[in-house]
């Protein structure tokens, strides 16, 4: 018996360990909830049609070395497989073919990479040294080059790949236009296949630019203007002239806001800051995969980012007209302070592109062992070197400041703690207050000395948090913390990011109107008395025709009254589940929105403005 089938045995060990390796990482490794044996099945043999694809790659290569590009090949199946792990740990989401090309981040992000390695990860590959030894034994030959193998091999993934896309079609109709939802296309797709589709997705979109042509902008021209919103006569210019300081609070989300640790508060200075400030309480983020960079977008730009990857990296030499850009027009000098790496985010490349005369980061401070943590210099450090280079800067001017020590691992130096931690299992939850407030009294410092140099009088300060700090991962431990469950409504409640915006001179007030990052240009603008133009997709958070509508790039929409989100509809105040009609008018407008804006990007449509202008 065994020497009738020995020929096919290196294929056929290496595939069923492949396929079975595959589908017990989806179990163990991903959270892809099956409701029914259907959905069992599909996600149980979605692996087998694009294993026995690249395995059917040996057939190009000489007998010789034919078990040897097996292993091969079974490395590099693993591999990915694996990047998705440590990319899922951190962000519960999957890698894209933008994001796995960023490799330039990968030494800045360390800490964070190390806190996702498990000793167990080695079974990752313990099947690989396997597999060598197998193929050591005489009884296992390389398959010989004869047409009906690989007729057999090739047939045998298509049939497989057909019934595959067949059953998850029933399952999910048009599954493959929900290029957004990538948990539900590895789901029924697989990994490996998911990823094909991907590069096919990423080449469509590189080919948009060269299709694009000033028609398709009018379009979005037509869109923005109709939904702008004219500005409030009491907030517009009540800035004008003033410096602009913005502070993007890492991973800071809007829960820890008047939350205490053991009686003692997270926030203290953000919560007396926010008495004198107008605080906007259901400010939501809006960011996909590049997380911080997709915030700067947002805020500057008044566009979505992208639903696969970073703009920052995939699209820094297009054309743009944002804030930094727009205030230079009135005399504004503009600068961006961070203390890491210049390249990280391709930022360097990126501000020039949009504007910014000065980018100060790492090479411009002093960074030791003493005072760095995770990805560059703690925070209160970076605020105080950075202000002998605010008090050179040529007045007025536009200074955003990134704060990094808030940043998952969310580690801390023992003297640098100042209230207990939580008390979970999860010591990623655990730890996140702590930095939290480490930040806080960094931020507390900054503003004292910009009183000290009498900068603060002549500024509008703007403090928002960039994006969630604690993902879906961690929702067991922060539900010990909230005291509730964590459900789908819950978890886009969560997405609140805190936004804090004080006017020298004006009194502080909570606003509870929804808004989001997208509206912070044009309401940047109308404080300093300039009115908007171009396209921005975000309304002056001060107007009285503000749209209360907040959309995130996971399809999910916030209104003044609903909140849609996966595939349910709910009243936003309530939580109670309402009818998907209910929603169908938000659900619809988000999808125009983000639509619009990705043809923005992806056929860089901003650089016919002048021709839309004439239009």
């Amino acid at each position: 018996m065994l020497k009738a089938t020995q020929k096919y045995n290196t294929i056929i060990v290496t595939a069923f360990i492949l396929w079975i390796k595959t589908y017990i990482i989806y179990k163990l490794s991903f959270n892809l909830p099956t409701t029914d044996w259907k959905q069992e099945l599909i996600l149980f043999i979605n692996p087998m049609s694009s294993v026995l694809f690249s395995l059917s790659l040996v057939f190009l290569f000489s007998k010789r070395i034919r078990n040897r590009v097996t292993l091969i090949i079974a490395f590099l199946l693993s591999l990915l497989l694996y990047v998705n792990t440590l990319y899922y740990r951190f962000f519960n989401d999957f890698i894209t073919v933008p994001v796995l090309f960023q490799t330039n981040n990968v030494g800045d992000i360390g800490n964070s990479l190390l806190a996702q390695l498990y000793w167990y990860d080695i079974f990752f590959f313990l099947d690989l040294v396997l597999l060598y030894f197998v193929f050591k034994r005489q009884s296992f030959q390389p398959v010989a080059v004869k047409k009906k193998n690989i007729s057999k091999v090739l047939l045998t993934a298509l049939l497989l790949l057909i019934v595959n896309i067949g059953l998850a079609e029933i399952e999910r109709p048009q599954l493959l236009t929900r290029t957004f939802d990538r948990e539900l296309l590895v789901k029924n797709l697989g990994t490996y296949n998911y990823h094909v589709y991907d590069l096919l997705l990423q080449s469509k979109t590189s080919a948009q630019k060269a299709l694009a042509d000033n028609v398709d902008v009018i379009e979005v021209k037509k869109y923005t203007e109709k939904k702008s919103a004219a500005p409030n006569p009491d907030f517009f210019g009540l800035a004008k002239g003033k410096n602009l300081i913005v502070i993007s609070m890492e991973s800071t989300q809007q829960f820890v806001i008047g939350r205490e640790v053991n009686g003692e508060e997270i926030t203290p200075f953000l919560n007396d800051f926010i008495k004198e400030s107008y605080y906007f309480n259901n400010f939501y983020h809006q960011t996909g995969q590049g997380k911080t960079s997709d915030s700067e977008f947002l805020i500057d730009q008044s566009l979505y980012p992208l639903p696969r990857g970073a703009v920052f990296q995939t699209h820094p030499l297009n054309e743009y007209y944002g804030t930094p850009e727009i205030i230079k027009e009135h005399g504004y000098y503009s600068a961006v302070f961070h203390g890491n790496n210049k390249s990280f985010w391709n930022r360097d490349i990126m501000y020039k592109t949009v504007g910014y005369d000065n980018f100060f980061a790492e090479q411009y401070y002093t960074i030791n062992e003493e005072n760095r943590i995770n990805y560059g210099l703690k925070d209160v450090p970076f605020f105080e070197q950075s202000m002998k280079y605010i008090k050179a800067l040529p007045q007025p001017f536009y200074a955003r400041f990134i704060t990094l020590t808030n940043h998952h691992p969310y580690k801390f130096d023992e003297e640098d703690q100042m209230i207990p931690t939580y008390n979970t299992d999860d010591p990623i939850v655990n730890q996140y207050p702590v930095t939290v407030r480490y930040t806080d009294h960094a931020i507390e410092q900054f503003i004292q000395n910009l009183k000290d140099e009498g900068i603060y009088k002549d500024s509008i300060i703007i403090l928002y948090g960039d994006h969630y700090g604690i993902s879906e991962n961690h929702d067991e431990a922060l539900e010990q913390v909230l005291g509730k469950e964590i459900t789908p409504y819950e978890n886009v409640k969560l997405q609140r990011v805190p936004l804090i915006i004080h006017i020298p001179g004006q009194e502080g007030k909570t606003i509870s109107k929804v808004s989001a990052q997208i509206d912070l240009k044009p309401t940047i603008l109308h404080l300093l008395g300039i009115k908007t133009e171009g396209v921005h997709f975000g309304t002056d958070l001060f107007s009285k025709e503000h749209k209360e509508l907040a959309v995130f790039r996971d399809r999910s929409v916030v209104s003044n009254e609903l909140i849609y989100t996966d595939e349910t509809c709910y009243d936003r105040k309530s939580g109670k589940q309402l009818s998907s009609e209910s929603c169908t008018e938000i659900k619809e407008k988000g999808l125009q929105e983000l639509k619009l804006s990705d043809g923005v990007i992806y056929g860089d449509l901003l650089r016919f403005m002048e021709l839309a202008k004439n239009s």
